[in-house]
Parts: C-alpha cells; structure tokens; sequence
C-alpha cells in the first residue's frame, strides 16, 4: 500500500527514530513501511497519524 509517511515525516524535520520512539516501534519497522514492504496495523496507522496531526486516510495514497 501506498505511503507518505517519509514525506510526512521529513516535513516534520524527524528521523526515523525519532518517530519510531513517538510511536514505540523499532527504527527497522519506520524503514520498511517508508519503503512499502510492510503495512501497519490500525494501531500504528492511528499513531502515526497522530504525530503527524492527519487523518489516516491522509497518509496514504491510492
């Protein structure tokens, strides 16, 4: 599934870590879903839709 979650995080001026702390998974996990390999879990969508301050629908393209 479609993502701009690298977008989004560099216009927050974050790293990979840095988010992944925000939302307690491993930088491993931020890297495989900026690079489409793995899609989150509702939970996870939710959070990092949280830091972000969007609506989930809003991190992901068609």
């Amino acid at each position: 599934m479609k993502n701009n979650i690298k977008k989004k995080r560099n216009d927050f001026g974050l790293t990979q870590q840095e988010l992944a702390d925000k939302v307690s998974v491993r930088r491993e996990t931020i890297i495989f879903l900026e690079k489409e390999k793995y899609n989150p879990s509702l939970k996870l969508a939710m959070d990092i839709a949280k830091v972000f301050k969007i609506k989930v629908d809003d991190l992901f393209c068609d």
